[in-house]
């Protein structure tokens, strides 16, 4: 596809001819068969452990967005892939520097050239957002349609880092939780859910730890 093609097709968007640049869910989920993966969620309470460089111990790290890494003790320095629901300044990519990109906003319209032809671009499907959507009765973080997907994947185990489901806030922003479009209570039951039946789940490092979230609120 040429470039003025993608323009094109996310202008109108033609959804089969966007999906034709990504690899398949199913090619995704398969780099990861027997593999440890560390996602890292952007929780401002992570910044105050030390799982840095147990994070990076992983054979994959994933992260979500902007990154947000204020140091290398509490976050660790690799990145693999990168999760994106919102448009990646170029001095962002060069400091996240992700091997592969994948793309889960359903707003095909921030999707920008360089990252749909960047290698192993991902485009989750319209089909998984609006389910999860429904689940949970409103839109989805990008960490929670990871979450999702992750685990019907044949990974050997996923540790979760930097998830309090906004209970410390968040990163990458100064917004309270009744300002973002998200039912974190649904996140944290979802999860919880997870935690409880697939052991190969881990939050912080930690096997089922109780989820308790005192200020959210539906």
């Amino acid at each position: 596809m040429t470039r003025l093609g993608f323009l094109i097709s996310r202008t109108l968007r033609r959804e089969a001819s966007l999906a034709a640049l990504s690899v398949s869910q199913k090619a995704l989920l398969d780099d990861l068969a027997g593999k440890t993966v560390a996602l890292v969620g952007n929780a401002r309470a992570l910044a105050e452990g030390q799982a840095g460089a147990e994070i990076d111990a992983h054979d994959v790290v994933i992260r979500i967005n902007r990154a947000p890494m204020p140091s290398a003790q509490s976050h660790g320095k690799r990145t693999d892939w990168l999760a994106l629901a919102t448009s990646l300044p170029e001095a962002e990519r060069a400091r996240i520097a992700p091997s592969r990109i994948l793309w889960m906003s359903h707003k095909r319209k921030r999707l920008d050239w360089k990252t749909a032809t960047g290698p192993g671009f991902y485009l989750h499907p319209l089909n998984d957002y609006e389910g999860l959507k429904a689940k949970l009765g409103a839109q989805p973080t990008t960490g929670a349609m990871l979450i999702d997907m992750l685990a019907r994947s044949d990974l050997a185990r996923l540790d979760l880092y930097g998830f309090d489901f906004f209970a410390s806030l968040s990163l990458s922003g100064r917004r309270s939780a009744d300002k973002v479009p998200h039912d974190f209570v649904a996140e944290a039951e979802m999860v919880g859910g997870l935690l409880a039946s697939d052991p190969r789940i881990i939050r912080n490092g930690l096997r089922v730890e109780p989820l308790s979230f005192p200020d959210v609120k539906r």
